[in-house]
């Protein structure tokens, strides 16, 4: 199990790091956000927000339920804003840089933590036969 877990070590905190890193541009968004759009858009970008959170102080605390929570809240971060025509209107601004950093952020995500959960699964396999 040891090994397992050094194994795991570098794809975990690959994928740590990019949640955490979601979180911190997330609230550049929100900064940004506030003056740009309606309220209830701002307060439903919060709410989405303080989900993230959420799930990264679940990272934090190494809650194994975290990591699906964050595919779930990368793929509909990327499901409601990437079919939006109004943010490729920003022309070439930090609020078009702080969306397109917030996309790669995303799939940055959900690639790193599929790779760990993939590799977290077929160590257990392993471990189990």
């Amino acid at each position: 199990m040891h090994s397992l877990k050094v194994q795991l070590r570098s794809p975990r905190t690959l994928a740590n790091w990019l949640i955490y890193a979601s979180i911190v541009l997330g609230v550049a968004l929100l900064v940004q956000l506030y003056s740009l759009v309606q309220s209830w858009l701002f307060y439903s970008v919060l709410v989405g927000w303080t989900a993230y959170l959420i799930v990264g102080i679940a990272v934090a605390m190494r809650r194994s339920v975290a990591y699906p929570l964050s595919l779930v809240l990368a793929a509909l971060t990327l499901a409601v804003s990437l079919p939006s025509p109004e943010h490729y209107s920003f022309g070439l601004s930090i609020a078009s840089l702080t969306f397109i950093a917030g996309s790669i952020l995303q799939i940055g995500v959900i690639v790193s933590v599929t790779r760990y959960l993939i590799l977290k699964r077929k160590g257990l396999e392993k471990l189990a036969s």
